[in-house]
């Protein structure tokens, strides 16, 4: 099942049925469901922005499956890497997808659209209390030091990941709340090569982190825009490449550095 923020055109998929549509503060959205989703067979229900890109999906026949390959890979990255974690920050809700999948771990979650999160609850049976709505580092920014075992940044809008997010003043801030065995794990979206923000952004992290890899699965063009992973540690970072359901390691270009005045 192909990632998460791939596009579709709603024209294409038959027998819709819309369960709801409403533009937000920051997006238009609608919940729909589908027999049929990026070319498989069954019942599905999707969340979807304005831009045609899917935020979330579930297997109304399976609910605990995860249907799209970077959050399966992101939960791989986080349970080999520090097994035995607690306390987890993630900037950008979706449908909560990892948060649900860890039930007994302690997520935080910043959410920029309080829509995004009632939608969750009401189509997607998301029932946790953890989502605070506002802007993700600002949030970040009243936790504690040495706070997290893992900090997500799963935050797009119609431009991408938002440039404060991504700034060497961010990955400070991050750098400062993650504990010493820490971990920061991106999903960003872009091309595996010659994309100047996606080298911008592993440039700028490499300048905070000992420790950085990139992942992305197989492009169809040389042009296709795919999620990238991006890890950054203190330690060596592992992966099992048969976990990782089709990202594989990839060596990004150099790129500038990143600052809040570029933002």
């Amino acid at each position: 099942m192909s990632n998460m923020v791939v596009k579709y055109d709603l024209k294409e998929i038959s027998h819709l049925d819309v369960l709801y549509s409403k533009r937000s503060n920051n997006h238009e959205i609608m919940v729909y469901d589908t027999p049929e989703l990026d070319g498989e067979k069954g019942s599905f229900r999707v969340m979807q922005f304005s831009n045609a890109a899917v935020q979330g999906a579930l297997d109304l026949n399976d609910p605990q499956r995860i249907l799209f390959e970077y959050p399966r890979a992101i939960i791989h990255l986080m349970e080999l890497n520090d097994p035995s974690f607690e306390d987890v920050f993630v900037i950008g809700h979706g449908i909560g997808t990892i948060a649900g999948h860890f039930r007994e771990k302690h997520f935080k979650i910043a959410e920029l659209d309080a829509l995004v999160v009632k939608l969750s609850q009401t189509f997607f049976g998301y029932d946790k209390d953890n989502v605070t709505i506002g802007d993700g580092r600002h949030i970040l920014e009243q936790e504690a030091s040495d706070a997290y075992d893992y900090i997500i940044l799963d935050a797009f809008t119609e431009q991408g990941t938002p440039l404060h997010l991504v700034s060497r003043e961010f990955f400070k801030l991050v750098k400062e709340k993650l504990d010493a065995e820490g971990s920061i794990i991106m999903n960003l979206m872009g091309k595996r090569e010659h994309d100047h923000v996606i080298n911008a952004i592993h440039t700028t992290l490499r300048e905070e982190f000992a420790y950085v890899t990139a992942f992305s699965l197989p492009p169809e063009g040389t042009a296709d825009i795919q999620n990238v992973i991006i890890i950054g540690r203190h330690k060596a970072i592992r992966f099992q490449t048969r976990q990782m359901v089709g990202f594989y390691e990839i060596t990004l270009g150099e790129g500038h550095i990143l600052r809040d005045t570029n933002a």
